[in-house]
């Protein structure tokens, strides 16, 4: 599967960058017939509910499933939006299945 990671408004360091690989490469044990993945991270203003923002896309046939996450480190919004992916995946598999 081929992952694409952006990062936008910060330069993301090969720590953080191995971190989303890692994260999003397991996806492909829930949705096999993914065909590529899109990370967009970004700094928000909004400090409160927190200011890093990770947008996950994933490409499967016939369909993009999409995921938001936002929280006060990018780690914990990828592995929310990894969980959001997770369950959309069940969904798409029901669907498909029909």
């Amino acid at each position: 599967m081929n992952v694409q990671i952006q990062s936008v408004k910060f330069d993301a360091d090969k720590k953080l960058i191995d971190f989303v690989t890692a994260k999003v490469s397991k996806l492909e044990r829930f949705a096999e017939d993914a065909i590529s993945a899109e990370v967009i991270m970004k700094l928000d203003k909004d400090h409160e509910r927190g200011n890093k923002v990770v947008t996950l896309k994933l490409e499967v046939p016939g369909d993009e499933l999409v995921a938001d996450a936002r929280s006060k480190s990018f780690e914990e919004s990828v592995d929310d939006g990894i969980a959001a992916l997770k369950r959309q995946i069940e969904k798409y598999k029901e669907r498909s299945h029909k």
